[in-house]
């Protein structure tokens, strides 16, 4: 039976289209633009086997958008679940819609950390994002301690079941495992335990939205950078990467892109 399952999990890999996503979090300036102008530019080099994706600040969403081009996506880093109302500061996953985002990331651990957003809340955020027509990066992961403790498996169970939404047909979503104690910090999991991780959550996929399951892509996040990139997307049931710093500089990021349609 294990055995099955491992060579399934290797064909879902290889059935699913890789996503390379970047995370500007609070950084970029209009003079950003230019970054996702090479960015855009550099695409035409590569064949057209995996998406690309940016999130920058909301205040870039729309002219990265009109200079986006065909290949580059473009995204927002979170949402507000109502469509409309009094929620000053706020945007909804329609107003992002409008702006031109067709992704959006929520449940990001700094949101979950400095913004107090549940698991709860991070499911409305997923069921906003697909009201507006836009598809979530739902993200995930254990702390350090929590590691330590040996709980990441239950952690990172216990936080996407309670935090994914419920798919009418024609809707996807994406997920994305970021080990808190790797974000920006230079420290990566092993292979073996990235594959450990992406192989529960592809079974809590599986159990939950059945055959559709195999098809949602999973992303690992937590310092991906050009140097270990291509090892890190060779992993079973690594569908692709989220990237934080790596994703600033149009070379760092072609560079990991790179690798995924080699």
């Amino acid at each position: 039976m294990l055995g099955e399952r491992t060579n399934l999990f290797k064909m879902v890999t290889g059935m699913v289209r890789t996503l390379i996503a970047g995370n500007w979090k609070m950084n970029g300036l209009k003079s950003s633009l230019e970054e996702a102008k090479k960015t855009t530019q550099m695409l035409q080099d590569f064949p057209d086997k995996a998406d690309c994706l940016i999130c920058p600040p909301s205040t870039l969403v729309v002219p990265m958008k009109e200079m986006a081009g065909d290949r580059l996506h473009v995204g927002a880093q979170s949402c507000h679940p109502e469509a409309s109302g009094a929620f000053t500061g706020d945007l909804s996953a329609e107003i992002l819609a409008d702006a031109g985002a067709s992704y959006v990331i929520v449940g990001h651990s700094e949101r979950r950390s400095e913004h107090g957003e549940r698991s709860a809340y991070v499911q409305e955020q997923a069921h906003a994002c697909l009201r507006a027509g836009i598809t979530p990066i739902i993200c995930v992961g254990e702390s350090y301690a929590q590691r330590q403790r040996g709980e990441t498996k239950d952690t990172v169970v216990r936080i996407l079941r309670k935090s994914v939404p419920t798919l009418a047909e024609s809707e996807t979503l994406v997920v994305a495992y970021e080990p808190l104690w790797a974000i920006g910090t230079g420290l990566v999991p092993s292979n073996e335990e990235i594959a450990t991780v992406h192989g529960v959550i592809r079974e809590l996929l599986i159990e939950l939205y059945q055959d559709r399951g195999r098809e949602i892509r999973i992303l690992y996040g937590g310092s991906m950078k050009p140097g270990n990139a291509a090892e890190i997307l060779a992993i079973e049931n690594v569908n692709g990467g989220l990237i934080g710093g790596a994703s600033l500089k149009a070379d760092d990021f072609m560079a990991i892109y790179a690798t995924a349609v080699a």
